[in-house]
Formats: C-alpha cells, sequence, structure tokens
C-alpha cells in the first residue's frame, strides 16, 4: 500500500502533517489562526490554482465556482493548504512548500495531543519530526537519524524502532521509507488514496 504523502503523488515535493484527534476544520484554524472558509479541492484542483493564481479560468476548474474561488482568497499568494481524517488522524498536505514543516505550526496543532510532521524538497532535503505536547521530541534527515536536535528522541525511536529498523536494512534511509515505518507504528498510514477526494482547502497569505 502507497502512504500519503510521497514523490508519486507530489514530484516536485511535499509537507505533510498528521495530528491524532483532531478535525480538519481545527487543524486548519490552528494552523493559520483564522476560520476556514468552506472551500473544497482534490488534488489537481488544488494544482492548478497553485499554478495559476489570480488568473485562474473556468475552463481551468470548470466544477467549481470561480467566483466564490476567488472570493475565499484560495487564489492569493501563499501556502495552500488540504487536510482530511483518516481513523483517528487528521492529516494536512502542502505541496512543493515548507510551511507544515514550520517549528512553531507543528508546537501548536501538539498541544494537547501529538503531530508528525514530514517535509520532502524536489531537490532532495528531508526532514521529519514528531511532538507531543507542544514539545518536538524528535527532528532529524532521515538519511542520518542519529543526529537529532529533538528534546527527547529516545521517546520516537521507543514507540517506532525506526533506528534500528534502518540498521538491519528494513527501511533504505529514503524519505518515504523511513516515513513509512514511523506512521505504521504510531497509527497515522494513511493511503495515498485518501488524498483524492474534494478535502478542505486554506491559503495562508504571507506563509512564505
Amino acid at each position: 500500500m502507497r502512504l500519503l504523502p510521497n514523490r508519486e503523488l507530489y514530484d516536485t515535493g511535499y509537507c505533510a502533517l498528521f495530528v491524532r484527534g483532531m478535525s480538519p476544520t481545527g487543524l486548519l484554524c490552528e494552523i493559520t489562526g483564522q476560520k476556514c472558509p468552506p472551500v473544497f479541492l482534490d488534488r489537481m484542483e488544488a494544482e492548478m490554482i497553485k499554478m495559476t493564481g489570480e488568473d485562474l479560468e473556468e475552463d481551468d476548474v470548470p466544477e467549481l465556482d470561480i467566483e466564490e474561488l476567488r472570493y475565499s482568497g484560495i487564489c492569493a499568494e501563499g501556502p495552500l493548504v488540504r487536510a482530511g481524517t483518516y481513523g483517528d488522524w487528521c492529516y494536512a498536505i502542502e505541496s512543493d512548500g515548507p510551511y507544515l514543516a514550520k517549528k512553531e505550526v507543528i508546537r501548536s496543532v501538539s498541544r494537547g495531543t501529538v503531530a508528525l510532521s514530514a517535509f520532502k524538497g524536489e531537490t532532495g532535503p528531508a526532514w521529519i519530526s514528531y511532538a507531543e505536547n507542544g514539545e518536538i521530541l524528535s527532528s532529524f534527515d532521515p538519511a542520518l537519524p542519529h543526529i537529532d536536535s529533538g528534546s527527547r528522541p529516545d521517546v520516537l525511536d521507543r514507540i517506532t524502532g525506526h533506528r534500528e529498523a534502518i540498521e538491519r536494512s528494513d527501511s533504505d534511509g529514503s524519505p518515504d521509507s523511513v516515513l513509512g515505518k514511523i506512521q505504521h507504528e504510531l497509527g497515522c498510514a494513511v493511503p495515498q488514496e485518501a488524498d483524492s477526494p474534494r478535502l478542505l482547502a486554506i491559503r495562508i497569505p504571507g506563509g512564505y
């Protein structure tokens, strides 16, 4: 089973955030500090809007009301984030951008719960962070799992065994492989099919 996120879906890179016990509306409001407009987009619609911005035309998204989209602010500049749920977890996905990997975002959404963030850039850089109750316990490059800047990296390793798995070659050290191991052990192994339908979406002005 292919998991979300991966380079097959987001070939120019991705940033994903997984939070236990939160709704998509609650997650996006926590991320942005504002109410979320009622905009629902599938992956291809989101990519088209991100590519065209204010130049979006009706033919680009024929099944959507373009005036409502413009009114919502979804065509403005800034990170475009979509959010959904799978099991006990809420997930948010951002293509080609690092906004969801910001420390302040991870700390904020993990208050009272747990959160996992994964970033993969187009040209190679990658990063995984894990937080509990507002504290980033683990934060590392998946190619170098023993170099961890989190406050208590042993916590994530004890839960997931990801370091030992890499040493045993159960994981090849690639970002998707290491992330997949962690997701399975945490219980947030979201299948890539969960990203196909329309999900609640928001634009974050000035996020970059």
